[in-house]
């Protein structure tokens, strides 16, 4: 049975789904996270109470729609296009990432997003 992150920011509803990861483990036993998001590019980034290392396959190239973790910030990241530090149209984090799941919904409803916005992450 697959694991489907609900993810609420304002009057947006995205859902995810999760991979098998020890990370997306970590994130499906913390659950539920309220936070407030930082933007940067095409990616919102924000706090978890999640404190892991990099996985073997950690990467700062991802796929538009990854969510994945960021070890140094102890953040989780959801991206939907370039940021600062890509190359071209790629989505890249400003270092690698656990990734954790895909976003199963039209992304460019992110880019009405604003930092310091509170979202929300919960299990459906």
């Amino acid at each position: 049975m697959p694991k489907i992150l609900n993810i609420q920011i304002d009057q947006i509803t995205l859902s995810a789904t999760l991979n098998e990861s020890s990370t997306s483990q970590l994130l499906w036993e913390s659950l539920p996270i309220t936070a407030n998001i930082n933007v940067w590019g095409k990616e919102i980034y924000f706090s978890t109470p999640i404190k892991t290392d990099s996985d073997h396959n950690a990467t700062d190239i991802v796929d538009k729609g990854t969510v994945a973790y960021w070890p140094p910030g102890n953040a989780l990241c959801l991206f939907w296009g370039p940021t600062p530090a890509s190359l071209g149209d790629e989505s890249r984090a400003a270092s690698p990432v656990n990734i954790i799941g895909l976003i199963n919904e039209n992304l460019e409803i992110l880019n009405s997003v604003q930092t310091g916005t509170e979202i929300i992450l919960s299990k459906r």
